[in-house]
């Protein structure tokens, strides 16, 4: 599991220097398998926060463009690029600008592969150095456009100080189920270091915590329990009129960090409360359950019958055995429990309402059915070690008051 240690700072007090640190945890029964410094390799006199002041058409070239860069020292420079999300016209944006001399990823290339940013004449244009994308940083893998910050980065910033950060990297044994998740892996550190665990949910302003959904009496589904050997705890939340799109950058950022890939603002904010307390959440599209009479839609939590399937997230069809749990509503199959969401009632950009689920299951169960089905996911290795049921309300509000607070920017 991966840790951003700027995210463990919001819950614990980090005293002691990383590798002491690292070292206390392993003797401790947490090994740190790996720390990686992310933005090491960034020269501070070479990456900087820098904004698009103008973008010029390529005189020579319908593909290309030419950005005036400032960067917080000296003149404005101009850069010659074909980023797809750089048009005639723009201003204004805040970017990842290297100058001639850094040391970048080669996007283009399948391997990993070096090169040293050089001056150029690029259709008879001189360019002075670069917009990044993310996988020319070495971040992720994205390299359809080059890497946008948020409006309030500032310019001139070192990008190491900006952007950079250490992430541990821990192989946690079975045992240490409560360590899966940030805040767990504070306590610990807490414990070690004699600091005071920061108990309150912390985080950048736009995450809230309420103390009850403002609308937790109005009825909007009913859950019916068919195998409470399995499923001890199964909560919902409901999250109405939701615009699905991007999740702010600092999302992302630390989603990235901990090695998950952004996807989109309803599935980021399950990933992120998953990470963060260690209960796993799925989404559904609310208005494609099934309703019965009531006018509710009906949940139904029950082990698979013969020769059920179901078409998961991935696009695969699955067939299911009878000891396999099972998330249904009236019509069938709309998810296997704590593994995988079905493709049937997956939240797309025409979503409107979103059904939040947060359940408990039996570890066993769940560790067989991934096991069978070969599905490795996130909330399977937790699910499988065992979350405790307390965590299905508290991760519930987290996650419908991010929702409510991104939806309404």
């Amino acid at each position: 599991m991966r840790i951003p240690i700027s995210w463990l700072k919001e819950y614990v007090d980090i005293t002691w220097p990383i590798e002491e640190l690292a070292e206390r945890m392993t003797l401790a029964g947490l090994e740190v398998a790996a720390i990686e410094r992310v933005g090491a390799e960034w020269d501070r006199d070479k990456f900087f926060v820098g904004q698009i002041l103008e973008v010029r058409p390529h005189p020579n070239a319908d593909r290309l463009t030419v950005a005036v860069v400032d960067y917080g020292a000296g003149e404005p420079l101009a850069v010659v690029t074909g980023a797809p999300n750089v048009r005639v016209g723009d201003r204004g944006q805040k970017v990842a600008f290297a100058k001639v001399g850094a040391r970048l990823i080669d996007g283009h290339a399948e391997e990993l592969r070096y090169f040293t940013l050089k001056p150029a004449v690029i259709r008879g244009i001189r360019s002075e150095g670069m917009l990044c994308s993310e996988k020319e940083l070495g971040i992720s893998e994205e390299h359809e456009g080059i890497m946008i910050l948020p409006d309030d980065a500032p310019v001139g910033m070192p990008l190491a100080d900006y952007l950079g950060d250490v992430v541990l990297d821990l192989d946690l044994t079975p045992n240490l189920a409560h360590c899966f998740c940030v805040v767990g892996v504070a306590r610990e550190i807490a414990a070690l270091t004699g600091q005071r665990l920061k108990r309150e949910l912390r985080g950048p302003k736009e995450l809230k915590w309420p103390s009850a959904p403002s609308d937790a009496s109005v009825p909007f589904v009913d859950i019916q329990i068919a195998d409470p050997d399995l499923c001890p705890r199964y909560s919902a939340a409901l999250v109405r009129n939701v615009t699905v799109g991007p999740s702010p950058f600092w999302m992302r950022r630390r989603l990235t960090l901990a090695g998950m890939r952004p996807i989109n603002n309803i599935v980021d904010i399950t990933n992120y409360v998953m990470l963060e307390l260690g209960q796993p959440l799925h989404a559904f599209d609310y208005g494609k359950l099934e309703e019965r009479a009531n006018g509710k839609p009906t949940i139904i939590v029950r082990r698979a019958r013969p020769g059920e399937k179901i078409v998961t997230l991935d696009g695969v069809e699955r067939g299911l055995t009878e000891d396999m749990l099972l998330i249904t509503d009236p019509s069938g199959p709309i998810a296997i429990a704590g593994v995988m969401g079905g493709l049937e009632t997956e939240v797309t950009g025409e979503t409107r309402d979103v059904l939040i689920e947060a359940a408990n299951f039996s570890n066993i169960s769940i560790r067989r059915t991934s096991r069978a089905l070969k599905i490795p996911s996130e909330a399977a290795a937790r699910f499988g070690r065992g979350v405790s049921p307390e965590l299905t309300v508290p991760a519930l509000a987290r996650a419908a008051a991010s929702l409510g607070i991104f939806n309404a920017r």
